[in-house]
């Protein structure tokens, strides 16, 4: 069995033998566990790139810029619009493919203006196993290299090797994109994205950790992680998330006494088997107005038909 340390050597040997990468880079744990083994093989030849859009919070593209400076490697950020594309808003199975074929594209097109050949992924070991992952689809068409895959990195290792290089995200939770709050067929559009963005940034705010607000064409149902639901499950907090979110545009507000679960808005026939990785999977909603009413929740369990998963969400 190949131990962790040669995984690592192998993958900085990899990176150092090109003559330059830049790194697809969102901020997460995978992608800056490879921007600090680039930075590390590489040096000033090692970039970092995210891209800008509607489905990324302002508060992730916060966190990668200061992720970047962490790791002391060159950070570009550029802008598009997967609002463009038809496809996309569709919002049907292959939404994810067609996103990151999108945001690779802008990769691709940044490393060829800085002089950079190679573009690089975060896709761990463990990805290609967890399901449904369209988007992975498209980085083997745009011939993306990912070292930790390539070297059989998992999950827990990145992990590993973040807390190694002393990564702020080396326990940061997965944060999928803003699309991944809507559900499969209903269409993508700005008004959906701002509303889910703020709604998310109100929870952490109150100082909730793993969470997901999934608007379901303007009723948001809220999933908490269950060591977080009990924080929930007051009358005052219910009270206080009806007027927020109402404010923000949402018609009802719900929260999901299944809690948070990865892909819980997406396509039946697709499974995934419960990573942390880039994916989002459903069930019960207590009703804000009977929660906020009585001291005991009445669960009525709409969403049974969208117990679903895909992991690349």
């Amino acid at each position: 069995m190949t131990t962790l340390e040669a995984k690592l050597e192998a993958a900085r040997e990899d990176l150092a033998g090109r003559d330059g990468v830049l790194v697809a880079f969102s901020g997460g744990v995978d992608s800056s566990v490879v921007a600090a083994l680039a930075h590390d093989a590489l040096g000033e030849d090692a970039v970092a790139c995210t891209a800008k859009s509607e489905t990324l919070p302002e508060a992730e593209l916060e966190d990668a810029r200061r992720v970047a400076d962490e790791i002391g490697i060159r950070h570009e950020i550029v802008s598009f619009s997967e609002l463009e594309s038809d496809d996309f808003v569709e919002n049907d199975d292959d939404r994810c493919y067609h996103c990151r074929t999108m945001r690779l594209g802008e990769m691709l097109e940044t490393a060829r203006e800085v002089g950079v050949e190679t573009v690089c992924d975060g896709t761990n070991a463990d990805d290609p196993g967890a399901g449904h992952r369209p988007g992975l689809q498209a980085v083997e068409e745009l011939e993306v290299h990912s070292p930790l895959l390539a070297h059989d990195v998992t999950k827990e290792e990145v992990r590993e090797i973040a807390d190694r290089y002393g990564l702020s995200v080396a326990d940061k939770p997965s944060m999928a994109c803003l699309s991944s709050r809507i559900p499969t067929g209903l269409e993508v559009t700005e008004e959906r994205l701002t509303r889910v963005e703020h709604a998310e940034a109100l929870l952490r705010q109150w100082g909730f950790d793993q969470f997901r607000v999934r608007d379901h064409d303007g009723l948001a149902r809220i999933e908490v992680a269950p060591e977080e639901l009990e924080r929930a499950l007051t009358r005052e907090f219910a009270e206080t998330v009806r007027e927020e979110l109402s404010e923000l545009g949402f018609d009802h507000v719900t929260l999901d006494l299944h809690g948070y679960r990865t892909g819980s808005v997406s396509p039946e026939s697709e499974t995934e088997p419960g990573t942390d990785g880039d994916g989002e999977r459903a069930g019960g909603t207590q009703n804000d107005e009977s929660a906020a009413g009585s001291d005991e929740p009445l669960v009525e369990d709409v969403f049974a038909a969208d117990s679903r998963s895909r992991s690349d969400d």
